[in-house]
């Protein structure tokens, strides 16, 4: 009779004494699971257990209906005020010209300024990949034309064939 599969309600407790726990928080005592079972029916609710490691495992006379209820309408709340993070990605090679790296920069400051994260990438090509120095360095000139108005996670790390830096808006204090 049990309402959900992951908890056990009314006559599937298997347990013969259990400690019980009123809807209105009183203190049943430990009795056993036909007693409880016997009380929580005469009050038109449900028997839940909710420990059932405990020993003696502990029961909750509920109405089960109204508890998922209300646990749902909790976790529609928690999403609501989650607040989502988009990244946006922006590529770049080690030979960029500095006019190039400009005009990306423009649009990377944009997005910084509506609050979203930006991630530069920088594409190693061929022997490009012997030396990611290059890599960080065009990331560090990039840093440099950034950094008053963002903050970055950590330094330039090498991700495969990529050199990344996420970088994200200052926190205002």
């Amino acid at each position: 009779m049990s309402k959900s599969k992951d908890v056990l309600m009314n006559e599937d407790i298997r347990a013969h004494e259990v400690r019980c726990i009123g809807d209105d928080g009183t203190q049943y005592g430990i009795i056993s699971s036909k007693e409880a079972g016997q009380i929580a029916k005469e009050q038109g609710l449900d028997l839940v257990l909710i420990a059932p490691n405990g020993k003696p495992p502990v029961c909750k006379i509920m109405d089960y209906g109204k508890f998922k209820y209300q646990q749902e309408k909790k976790k529609k709340e928690a999403r609501k005020k989650q607040k989502i993070i988009e990244v946006k990605e922006i590529k770049l090679s080690v030979k960029i010209a500095q006019n190039d790296v400009n005009y990306k920069i423009k649009h990377a400051r944009e997005f910084i300024k509506a609050g979203k994260h930006v991630k530069f990438r920088v594409f190693l090509r061929g022997r490009e990949m012997q030396n990611p120095e290059g890599g960080v360095e065009v990331l560090e000139r990039v840093w440099e034309l950034m950094k008053d108005i963002a903050d970055r996670d950590s330094k330039p790390y090498r991700e495969g064939r990529y050199v990344n830096m996420l970088t994200f808006p200052k926190k205002e204090k």
